[in-house]
């Protein structure tokens, strides 16, 4: 199936979530908190303005995103949960560092 969110909406695939602390503790999947972190992988057409007129988003398709936990409503499409989210619930668009990549 496919959609596109309406306005400032933004369709969000949440990333996995660590199973492992930084200690190397294993954490098992029901105490582990939800992902924060997704994939955008639909974006409205943009915010509506007072005057009538429609402001770009900022996110895009394939943008790695910070949210709030809590924040957007989660929906199953074919199966599979992804969270609709404002433009406004993003925190954060997350940049790789290359020099990080490479080094990988």
């Amino acid at each position: 199936m496919h959609f596109k969110p309406l306005y400032d909406r933004v369709v969000v695939k949440r990333l996995a979530a660590e199973t492992t602390s930084a200690g190397g503790i294993v954490i098992p999947e029901k105490s582990a908190e939800k992902p924060t972190q997704g994939e955008v992988l639909a974006v409205g057409q943009g915010a509506l303005q007072d005057n009538g007129g429609l402001r770009e988003l900022a996110v895009k398709v394939g943008d790695r995103v910070l949210f709030g936990q809590y924040a957007g409503s989660e929906i199953k499409v074919d199966g599979e949960p992804l969270v609709v989210l404002k433009e406004s619930d993003i925190l954060a668009i997350i940049e790789e560092d290359v020099a990080q990549e490479k080094a990988a």
